[in-house]
């Protein structure tokens, strides 16, 4: 198939663009770099089957010509701001990077053929709840702008596969962490431990909970649900049923640095930050029931994404943050 894969240099849309590639797809990789990164996504630039384009989304004109000439099969539809935290902070960011994004691949969609769109959502749609997350929870609540614009994109692909015969597949992912990981707890703690060695300051009060995800694993989840689920639209939760707190996550950065001895700081707060949603869990039954299982156990993924966080190039000006 000839796909194309917006946010293709982000983290896990690289990841994707491995995954379909070994598979034997013609990919194309559309991305701003804001987020992304070419180095990503450099190892396939010499194959012929791959084509990096650097541009952004919110250029209808220049994504129009784009769909007209390439005729895709499928869009995965990767691209959105992925920094709860900022999103917060700048609040027009989230209609503008995840939003409108789906809202113009989708209505390129419509107008040049594309029959299939792939889209990860996020556990943030839900909102606040107590009993585990089925696809079925409601009622859907987001407590923060990134969640609110990742619900209000799944109704449009909805939408837009009831008017107009597009089928739509919605992973709703938990925190996913691994190789080329560029945000997140994981990072930031791996990050502020190198700068300094001797003690770790963490946003909250060290007991927010969540599923964690290797990315491998999620892309796995992702191309299982593609191939085997075949309704309109197909909805998936995608993510481990086990839970990690934060203060947890941040001793096992510390143990797999060396660090064991670091003194951890919590800022004392419920939450993290502004949106954030401290505990949840995941009923991840019908992905399973396709017969998905993740290979890496929760800790064996942070522990996994510290060790490749610990081999790459530390950034410019690393920060501290909860999940």
């Amino acid at each position: 198939m000839k796909i194309l894969v917006t946010g293709g240099a982000g983290f896990i849309g690289s990841h994707l663009c491995d995954h379909l590639l070994a598979w034997g797809d013609e990919v194309h990789a559309l991305d701003n770099l804001s987020l992304g990164r070419v180095e990503h996504i450099a190892h396939h630039l010499d194959n012929r089957a791959f084509r990096f384009i650097q541009a952004d989304l919110l250029d209808v004109e220049a994504l129009s010509a784009l769909f007209a000439r390439e005729r895709y099969e499928a869009v995965f539809h990767m691209a959105a701001n992925s920094d709860i935290r900022k999103g917060s902070e700048q609040t027009d960011l989230d209609l503008r990077q995840t939003f409108l994004t789906t809202f113009h691949v989708a209505d390129c969609a419509r107008r040049f053929g594309v029959r299939e769109i792939i889209f990860p959502s996020s556990s943030t749609v839900y909102g606040a709840h107590e009993a585990p997350l089925s696809e079925t929870t409601g009622p859907m609540c987001p407590a923060s702008f990134y969640g609110a614009a990742k619900l209000a994109s799944e109704a449009f692909l909805c939408a837009h596969a009831a008017m107009h015969g597009i089928s739509v597949w919605i992973f709703r992912l938990p925190n996913v962490v691994g190789e080329r990981l560029t945000h997140g707890c994981v990072y930031d703690f791996v990050h502020r431990l190198k700068q300094d060695p001797t003690r770790l300051v963490v946003f909250g009060d060290g007991r927010q909970s969540k599923p964690y995800a290797h990315v491998k694993d999620v892309i796995d989840g992702m191309m299982l649900g593609w191939e085997h689920s075949h309704e309109r639209v197909n909805l998936f939760n995608l993510g481990g049923e086990e839970t990690l707190s934060v203060g947890e996550i941040a001793r096992i950065v510390a143990d797999e640095m060396g660090l064991a001895g670091a003194r951890i700081e919590y800022t004392g707060e419920a939450g993290g930050w502004l949106g954030d949603i401290t505990h949840f869990r995941y009923d991840a039954r019908k992905i399973r029931s396709l017969g998905w299982k993740p290979r890496h156990t929760a800790e064996e993924a942070i522990r996994a994404a510290v060790r490749d966080l610990m081999r790459a190039q530390p950034p410019a000006n690393p920060g501290a943050s909860a999940p």
